[in-house]
């Protein structure tokens, strides 16, 4: 019986696993078309609460908070363009959007949580 439990759930693990495996594939997308990075926090957002009580809820977590720290880091590099910073400001976001949907996705890939509140 608990066997028929367990076949029962892998389908809908393997289901929010790969939604999950989405969200991060429109992230990475993003670094040579930008739009994608929108349909990703969409899905996100709506697939969220699905995943609560799976590590993938703290992915997705993960990955808004990336969106949103990373669109207040490109508004102000474009704002300090003019005086140069904005250039630095540029790269620094870039490398720290491309760590973090790296390091996401290898922990997804390893079926390991990530930390939603951390920087890193």
């Amino acid at each position: 019986m608990s066997n028929e439990v367990i076949d029962n759930n892998q389908p809908a693990t393997d289901k929010l696993r790969t939604q999950a495996i989405i969200v991060y594939a429109l992230y990475a997308a993003s670094m040579l078309a930008g739009v994608t990075v929108i349909a990703g926090v969409i899905m996100a957002y709506i697939k969220r609460d699905e995943m609560q009580g799976t590590l993938y809820y703290d992915h997705m977590q993960y990955l808004i908070k990336t969106f949103w720290w990373s669109l207040i880091g490109f508004i102000i590099s474009y704002i300090t363009f003019i005086i140069f910073i904005g250039i630095l400001i540029f790269f620094m976001v870039g490398i720290w959007f491309i760590y973090r949907v790296v390091a996401g996705f290898i922990k997804l890939y390893d079926n390991k949580p990530v930390s939603p509140d951390g920087w890193l």
